[in-house]
């Protein structure tokens, strides 16, 4: 009798064994598992940012073809004697650029600040240095006149704003 235990107890001991073993390696799968998860969820999110940047900066070409249009518009403004600006067909096209402008800032596009500001490269070009009369009277660095606009879209540099400057 004492013989048909032993065979049982080391049967039992066996398979607790071979339970212990399952435990770990389910335990280990899990852990790997869990991990794989967290690594795929944090790759998910990473791609999202990434395609939200891709949609926040992916006008910035078609943008930079609607600027030359906005500058045409604002010479036109600049140049309209007074008694024009009161004819409602003028009226019609400066509300045009007005449309666009807004646009444009919906967009995430802003003015670069330049005339009166101090000359900084990472927004302004200069483009000629500015006319002794203009220079009269100011510090060096100042921007005195805009060539041409700049804009940023969403604190980036779109287009620098072409300048001139006191030397």
């Amino acid at each position: 009798m004492g013989e048909d235990l032993k065979p049982a107890s080391a049967k039992a001991s066996a398979g607790e064994e071979k339970l212990e073993e399952c435990e770990k390696k389910a335990a280990e799968y899990l852990a790997g598992w869990q991990r794989a998860r967290a690594d795929f969820l944090n790759y998910k999110k990473e791609e999202m940012e990434r395609i939200a940047e891709i949609l926040k900066y992916g006008a910035e070409e078609m943008i930079l073809k609607i600027l030359p249009i906005l500058d045409n518009f604002e010479i036109i403004e600049s140049k309209l004697p007074e008694d024009l600006k009161k004819n409602e067909n003028m009226k019609g096209i400066l509300q045009i650029k007005k449309q666009i402008s807004d646009f444009l800032k919906n967009q995430g596009v802003e003015e670069i600040k330049s005339v009166g500001e101090k000359f900084d490269p990472n927004w302004h070009e200069v483009v000629e240095p500015a006319s002794a009369e203009a220079s009269a009277g100011k510090e060096s660095g100042v921007i005195v006149d805009e060539a041409q606009k700049g804009y940023k879209i969403n604190g980036k540099l779109l287009r620098p704003a072409k300048v001139k400057i006191v030397k």
